[in-house]
C-alpha cells in the first residue's frame, strides 16, 4: 500500500467478505485487524483480488520484524541515490546546455537529436529505477482502485510520452531541414520534468519513511527490552538457554546489569530493579525475597534467584507490546472523514487534470502549456497526507503513553479519553492504598504505649480481620513483644477477648468495650474526631480497665488530592464511589476534594451508578477490582489501575501501569493533545490540497500571474506528507505531567445551558497581583467557568456553568485575605 486510497480499497474489499464483522487497515504499519468468522484464506484472497498481498501476522514473522526492520527506508535510499546521480546528468543536458550554454563535446554540440536521445535514455533509466510507481499505480487502476502512485505514474508518464512525441517531431523537422522548428521542439522536451517528478517524490517518500520509522521508536525500544537468553538452574548447575525455552516453574538467576527474562517471584537475594521502561519511574525499585519482578526490567545491582510465573506472550512486557501494536491497527473515529475523502480523491483529481488540459486547449494555449497544467494537478495532489494525518498521531501518542506507563488499548480510547467531563473514582485501591494502616495510637492514663501495643498485638495476632492485620504490621515494625494468649474468643462484628498473663484483654468497637468498662468523655470525643476523618477507632481494655485506642484507616494515596485538583482545573467533575458508610466516605471525599461522594454502593451497584451518571455527560470510571469490571465496561472510558485484577484490566480501555491517580489527568492531557494534533494534521492536509490544486490548474494565472511548474508540484507533494509526519512527531516533546496549559472544556450538554453570572464586590485588592490571586481562587471552583477580576472596580464577575452557593464563592475569596462585601 502506498497511500490512503490503497488502504481504503483493501478495507472495502475485506469488509465485503462473508463473515467479516469489522475491518481496520493501518497505512502506517501496513497492517490490518479483522474481526469475524471469515477464514484467513478468504481474507488473503480478497486482498490479492484488490491488487495487494497479505499474510497472517503470526506466520513465522515476529513483532520485531514488523517494527524494527527498516527495509523500506533502505530500499528508498538506494533508489534515491541512483535517481539523483542520473538526474544530475540529465539536468546538465536539458537545462545546463539548452538554457545556459554549458560545455558539450564537439560531436554533441548542436546535435539536438543526439541530445534528445541521451535525455530519453537517462529518463528511461530513472523511470526503471522508480518502476514501483508505475507497477503499483497501473495495477491499482486495473483493479479499479487508483492511488497516489497512479497520479505520479500518470504525471511522469504523460511528460515522457509528450517528450517522446516532440523527439520524433524534431527528427522529422531535421529531415525536412527546418532548423528553427528543431530548436523550438528542443524546448518542448519534458524529459527532465518526468524524471524530476519521480526523483522528488522519492525524496519525499524517503524522508517520510524515515519520519514514520521514528513514530514507532517507543514500540521498538520496548521490543529491544526483550532479553534473548536466560540463565536457568538445572540439576544444581547454571545453563544459558534462549528465552523462548523458559517454562513456568523454572528457576533462573539474574546478575547485576542483566535484563530479567520472565515475570516471576524472587526466592533468594535482593536487588534494585530499573522498571522505567514499563512504568516510567526513573528511580530503581528495591526488591527482596517474595517480591514480584517483570520481564524486560533491568537488575541494576545485586544477585537474585527467581521462579518463573509468566513466560513468553504472558509477560507484562509482551502484553504492553501487544496492546500498543494492536491499538495502532485500530482506527480513531476522527479518521472517518479522511477515509471518505480518500475513497474518491484520486478519480476526482484525474478528472480535474483532464478538464484542466481541455480548458487550456480551448482557451487557445499550446498543447505543451496545457499538458504542464494537467501534469501539475496530478503530481501536486496528495492523498497520503490525508491518510497519514490520524495514524501517525495515534502511533506517536500511544508511544508517549507507553513510555509514561499509560496504555491506550485502541485508537478510539486515545481519542475519546480527552472528551470526558465526569470521572468516577472507586475508593479502595484507587483513591486509597487498599491496605489498612495504623494512623493513631492513644493510650489511657497509667498505660505505657509499648505495653499497650504489645497487648493489642498479641490479641489481634489470633485474628484474620483486615484491621487486625494493620495492627500486627505496625507492631512488627516497632518490634513489639508478643505474649501467649489463651481462651481466645471472637465475637463476630464486635470484638475479641483472650487471657494474657492471667488478665482478660478485650478489643473491639465502642459498644463492645463500653459494655465492659467506662470510656472517658475525652476519649469519646477523640474517637468521634477520628471517625469524621474516615478512620476506624479500635478500643482495648484489660481486666475491665480502659487501655486506649488504636485508629486504623485505608490511607489515601499521596497523589489523590493533587490528581483531583488537576481534574478540576480541566473542568472535570470528580465523584467517589465506595461501599463504606457515609461518614467515612465523606471524610475521605473531603480530603481529596471530590465534588460528590456516593457511599454504600454494593459491588453490583457500581454499574447502575455509572449508567445514571452517563445521562449527565461523558463518564470515565477508574477502578482496580473484580467488582469494578461491569462499571468499567459500562463507562464511556474504563480506566484500570495497573496493580488491579486481570478482569478489571481486561474490561478497561486505558491501563495505568504505575497505579498512580495523577496519571488520570495525564492520560486526559495526552488524549486532548493527540486529538488537537490530528485536527492540525487534517487541517494542513485539506488546506494544502484546497490551495494546491487550484494553483496547479492555472486558476491564479489570470488573477495573479501565478503558474506552477510540474517539478515544483512534485516537490510540494513530497513536503505535504513530511509536514504531517513531522507535526505528529512533536508529540514526543509534550510533557503529559505538566498541568500549566490545562483548560476547561465544556461538554455539549453544558454548552446548551446558558451561563449564569454573579458579581462579587471585594475590598482589599490593590494591584494586578491581587487580581491574579482572586481569579485563581475563584476559577479553582468547578462551577466557575471564568472570573473577570478588576482591582480598580473592586469587583469579580464570575460566569457559572452550574449553581454554586454564595458561601462557597465568599470563602474562596476570603481565604486569600480579601473581604467580600456583596454578592449579586
Amino acid at each position: 500500500m502506498s497511500c490512503t486510497a490503497c488502504s481504503a480499497r483493501v478495507e472495502k474489499a475485506v469488509s465485503a467478505v462473508d463473515g467479516v464483522t469489522s475491518c481496520s487497515v493501518n497505512l502506517l504499519t501496513n497492517s490490518m485487524g479483522v474481526e469475524g468468522t471469515a477464514s484467513e484464506k478468504d481474507i488473503i484472497s480478497a486482498v490479492e483480488k484488490a491488487g495487494y498481498g497479505a499474510f497472517p501476522k503470526n506466520s513465522g514473522k515476529t513483532e520485531s520484524d514488523d517494527f524494527s526492520a527498516d527495509r523500506e527506508t533502505h530500499e528508498l535510499k538506494n533508489r534515491l541515490i541512483w535517481s539523483v546521480v542520473f538526474l544530475l546528468v540529465l539536468m546538465y543536458f536539458s537545462m545546463g546546455y539548452a538554457m545556459w550554454g554549458w560545455y558539450l563535446p564537439p560531436f554533441l554540440d548542436g546535435n539536438y537529436i543526439a541530445i534528445g536521445i541521451i535525455q530519453l535514455l537517462l529518463t528511461v533509466i530513472i523511470m526503471f529505477i522508480n518502476r514501483k510507481f508505475f507497477i503499483n499505480g497501473f495495477r491499482g487502476a486495473v483493479h479499479g482502485s487508483p492511488n497516489m502512485d497512479t497520479l505520479v505514474a500518470l504525471g511522469s508518464g504523460a511528460s515522457f510520452v509528450y517528450s517522446l512525441y516532440a523527439l520524433f517531431a524534431m527528427t522529422s523537422a531535421q529531415l525536412d531541414g527546418n532548423n528553427q522548428e528543431v530548436i523550438h521542439l528542443m524546448h518542448e522536451f519534458y524529459f527532465e520534468s518526468s524524471a524530476m517528478i519521480l526523483t522528488l517524490i522519492t525524496v519525499g517518500k524517503s524522508l517520510e519513511a524515515r519520519s514514520k520509522g521514528k513514530t514507532t521508536d517507543a514500540l521498538k525500544n520496548l521490543i529491544k527490552l526483550s532479553p534473548k537468553n536466560a540463565v536457568l538452574i538445572r540439576d544444581g548447575k547454571e545453563i544459558s538457554v534462549p528465552v523462548e525455552n523458559i517454562r513456568k516453574g523454572d528457576v533462573f538467576v539474574v546478575r547485576s546489569g542483566e535484563n530479567i527474562p520472565a515475570d516471576g517471584v524472587i526466592i533468594e537475594g535482593n536487588c534494585a530493579v530499573d522498571e522505567s521502561a514499563l512504568t516510567g519511574e526513573s528511580i530503581p525499585a528495591d526488591k527482596s525475597e517474595g517480591d514480584y519482578i517483570s520481564s524486560g526490567t533491568i537488575n541494576k545491582s545485586g544477585f537474585i534467584k527467581c521462579e518463573a510465573l509468566k513466560v513468553g506472550s504472558e509477560t507484562v512486557l509482551s502484553q504492553i507490546i501487544k496492546t500498543v501494536s494492536d491499538a495502532t491497527a485500530t482506527k480513531a473515529p476522527v479518521a472517518k472523514i479522511a477515509d471518505k475523502v480518500s475513497g474518491i480523491f484520486v478519480p476526482a483529481v484525474t478528472v480535474i487534470a483532464v478538464l484542466t488540459l481541455i480548458v487550456w486547449l480551448i482557451a487557445g494555449e499550446s498543447f505543451g502549456f496545457a499538458l504542464a497544467r494537467g501534469i501539475s494537478v496530478l503530481v501536486i495532489s496528495c492523498p497520503c497526507a490525508l491518510g497519514l494525518a490520524t495514524p501517525v498521531a495515534v502511533m506517536v501518542g500511544n508511544g508517549v503513553g507507553a513510555k509514561n506507563g499509560i496504555l491506550f488499548k485502541t485508537a478510539e480510547s486515545l481519542e475519546e479519553t480527552g472528551k470526558i467531563n465526569i470521572v468516577a473514582l472507586d475508593k479502595t485501591g484507587t483513591v486509597t492504598m487498599g491496605k489498612p494502616e495504623v494512623t493513631d495510637i492513644i493510650t489511657a492514663d497509667g498505660f505505657h504505649e509499648n505495653d499497650f501495643i504489645s497487648m493489642a498485638f498479641s490479641l489481634e495476632k489470633k485474628s484474620e480481620h483486615p484491621l487486625a492485620l494493620a495492627i500486627i504490621k505496625k507492631a512488627e515494625e516497632l518490634k513489639s513483644r508478643k505474649y501467649e494468649v489463651s481462651d481466645f474468643k471472637v465475637f463476630a462484628g464486635n470484638g475479641l477477648t483472650g487471657i494474657i498473663n492471667n488478665s482478660e484483654v478485650a478489643g473491639g468497637n465502642f459498644n463492645f468495650i463500653s459494655s465492659k468498662t467506662e470510656i472517658p468523655d475525652k476519649i469519646r470525643e477523640i474517637s468521634e474526631n477520628l471517625s469524621e476523618q474516615g478512620k476506624t477507632p479500635m478500643f482495648f481494655c484489660k481486666d475491665n480497665i480502659f487501655m486506649g485506642i488504636i485508629a486504623v484507616a485505608d490511607v489515601i494515596k499521596e497523589d489523590s488530592a493533587e490528581a483531583v485538583r488537576e481534574l478540576h482545573n480541566m473542568g472535570i467533575r470528580v465523584i467517589m464511589l465506595t461501599g463504606d458508610n457515609e461518614r467515612t466516605a465523606k471524610a475521605i471525599g473531603n480530603q481529596i476534594g471530590a465534588d460528590e461522594v456516593i457511599a454504600g454502593v454494593l459491588p453490583d451497584g457500581k454499574e447502575s451508578v455509572i449508567r445514571n451518571l452517563k445521562k449527565q455527560g461523558r463518564v470515565a470510571m477508574v477502578g482496580d477490582g473484580i467488582n469494578d469490571a461491569p462499571a468499567l465496561a459500562r463507562a464511556d472510558i474504563g480506566i484500570a489501575i495497573g496493580n488491579g485484577t486481570d478482569i478489571a484490566i481486561d474490561s478497561a480501555d486505558v491501563v495505568l501501569m504505575k497505579s498512580r491517580v495523577k496519571d488520570i489527568p495525564s492520560a486526559i492531557r495526552l488524549s486532548r493533545k493527540t486529538l488537537k494534533n490530528i485536527h492540525e494534521n487534517l487541517f494542513w492536509a485539506f488546506i494544502y490540497n484546497i490551495i494546491g490544486i487550484p494553483l496547479a490548474t492555472g486558476l491564479f494565472i489570470p488573477l495573479f500571474g501565478l503558474k506552477l511548474n510540474p517539478m515544483f508540484g512534485a516537490f510540494a507533494m513530497s513536503l505535504s506528507s513530511l509536514c504531517v509526519v513531522s507535526n505528529a512527531l512533536r508529540l514526543n516533546l509534550f510533557d503529559i505531567h505538566n498541568p500549566a496549559k490545562d483548560r476547561k472544556i465544556k461538554s455539549k450538554s453544558e454548552r446548551k445551558v446558558s451561563s449564569m453570572k454573579k458579581t462579587i464586590r471585594i475590598d482589599g485588592m490593590m494591584c494586578g497581583h491581587c487580581e491574579s490571586a482572586v481569579k485563581k481562587a475563584l476559577e479553582a471552583i468547578p462551577a466557575v467557568e471564568n472570573a473577570d477580576v478588576s482591582h480598580e472596580k473592586g469587583t469579580a464577575v464570575v460566569e457559572l456553568n452550574s449553581a454554586v452557593s454564595d458561601d462557597v464563592l465568599r470563602k474562596a475569596v476570603e481565604d486569600k485575605d480579601y473581604t467580600v462585601t456583596e454578592i449579586s
